[in-house]
């Protein structure tokens, strides 16, 4: 195994930090509003569970990509960049980095929003979370988490396990509540379970996808983190435990949900929706459990995603992708210049935030998208890998026919993703890829490097380039609203 990239012993991650890594940054905030904002999207109880449903099988599809992968390539320590650059060329694994980062600074600019909403609730002054006070203590925030991982991976490492078990406390007492004092009410899930006709339950299926993939985000964790793991073997050991943990979790709280309050009331509620459920279930100090729930919670993902965030550019400038600035780390081995740009740039979108009043949904909907592309990938490259048995030659027929068969599950569901996103949503996502090709360019140049050696790679820059500005034209018309 290619141990080259590998972070010193010292400053590595055991198999309970990667685990706590992965539940701490895919527990963040998903599990707090996702079935009210499916019920917001016109989604009733059955296609709730439908989509849900889709979404287990298919992220156990993509989850077992990067277990099998992981085992088959381990010395690609770069994760979701490492498999598009290894199946698919330069060019395209530097777009999978560029849109994972770019996903993560979103997913960090989304938690800030719904953490001061969430506080709001004691301190009405923060109010939905976007007004100027938010702001600036968000931008507190930011910087802080940002001194905080300066000081050592390992050390906010070990500070996201604290935070991660201090989150599962209310997600545990509200499946027990809502349980315990008959909250649950048949009645009220199989009330209108299919809607009233109005909206085609395919269509409603499709609006469950953006919230099932939010809610998921960051179950490669391990993946992307896999260089700084003390063996590699714990990283699929990792995913798998994680993913089965939270999806168990995930049902049990939708199903509880739906049981309590219908679709259309839940609808109706504030961020973070849960709150308002466990309050008609048990009365105000529900809403308030929920709501320190998200706050601890919100906390602990902020420190997850700020460390995964900074480690994608650095870990591809290290490969010699990005520019080679995004390599420097400083004497604690974190990722100095990566962090910095980083914060900066969710700084930036804090300002958005203010002056366009957008909400916690606005950003994580762009979240998503933007991470669809690295998934799909991924799922592509592993199908690549076992169909041309590379690393399976020693392996049986049947564990030939799983590697192939969960291949080609996560690419299936890569591509329902795309298609359920909806083409003007996805035509927004160029605006943020396309600003990538300079960085792209500025980073094969200061290694000497030709900018693009595949002409297909020419093509590729091109047409993102070409639909950006289409997807601007359009914004500026007021026919696609990204915020």
């Amino acid at each position: 195994m290619n141990e080259e990239n590998r972070i010193s012993s010292d400053n590595s991650l055991s198999l309970s930090k990667l685990v706590a890594m992965i539940i701490g940054s895919t527990i963040g905030s998903g599990i707090f509003t996702t079935t009210a904002d499916m019920a917001s999207g016109g989604a009733h109880t059955g296609a709730v569970l439908v989509g849900w449903a889709i979404c287990g099988v298919g992220m156990t599809g993509l989850t077992m990509c990067f277990f099998g992968l992981n085992k088959l390539r381990p010395d690609l320590t770069n994760g979701v960049y490492s498999y598009a650059r290894e199946g698919f060329g330069e060019f395209v694994g530097f777009n999978s980095a560029w849109g994972y980062w770019v996903s993560a600074l979103l997913c960090n600019v989304s938690y800030t929003t719904l953490l001061f909403g969430a506080l709001g609730y004691f301190f009405p002054i923060f109010g939905e979370g976007n007004n100027l006070i938010s702001i600036i203590c968000a931008s507190a925030v930011i910087w802080a988490i940002n001194l905080l991982v300066l000081r050592g991976i390992k050390e906010a490492a070990a500070l996201n396990v604290i935070a991660t078990i201090s989150k599962m406390v209310p997600l545990l007492v509200f499946v027990i509540a809502v349980i315990f004092v008959g909250a649950f009410d048949w009645d009220t899930f199989t009330s209108n379970f299919w809607g009233d006709g109005t909206m085609p339950v395919i269509d409603q299926v499709k609006a469950t996808t953006a919230a099932t993939v939010w809610s998921f985000i960051g179950i490669e964790g391990a993946v992307v983190l896999s260089a700084r793991a003390k063996k590699s073997s714990d990283v699929g050991k990792a995913s798998m435990t994680g993913f089965l943990g939270i999806f168990i979790i995930y049902v049990l709280v939708a199903v509880m949900s739906l049981g309590v309050m219908t679709p259309e009331e839940m609808s109706t509620l504030k961020n973070p929706q849960m709150a308002g459920i466990l309050e008609a279930a048990v009365g105000p100090w529900g809403a308030t459990l929920i709501n320190i729930g998200v706050i601890l919670s919100l906390a602990g993902a902020l420190l997850g995603w700020t460390i995964i965030a900074a480690d994608c550019p650095y870990s591809a400038a290290k490969q010699g992708v990005f520019m080679k600035a995004f390599a420097r780390a400083n004497k604690n081995d974190s990722p100095s210049f990566s962090l910095y740009m980083t914060n900066g740039i969710i700084q930036l979108f804090l300002i958005v935030i203010f002056f366009n009043d957008s909400t916690y949904q606005a950003f994580y909907g762009l979240s998503t998208l933007m991470i669809m592309v690295p998934y799909l990938f991924s799922g592509l490259y592993y199908a690549k890998v076992a169909f041309k048995k590379e690393g399976l030659e020693q392996s049986s027929a049947s564990q030939v026919a799983w590697a192939r068969f969960f291949g080609i599950l996560g690419s299936v569901y890569g591509f329902w993703m795309l298609y359920s996103s909806g083409l003007y949503m996805l035509l927004v996502t160029t605006v943020l890829y396309a600003p990538g090709i300079i960085v792209y360019a500025l980073g094969k140049r200061e290694n000497g490097k030709k900018v693009f050696e595949k002409k297909y790679e020419v093509f590729i820059a091109i047409a993102l380039v070409a639909l950006a500005i289409l997807s601007l034209v359009l914004i500026a018309r007021g026919t696609i609203n990204p915020f």
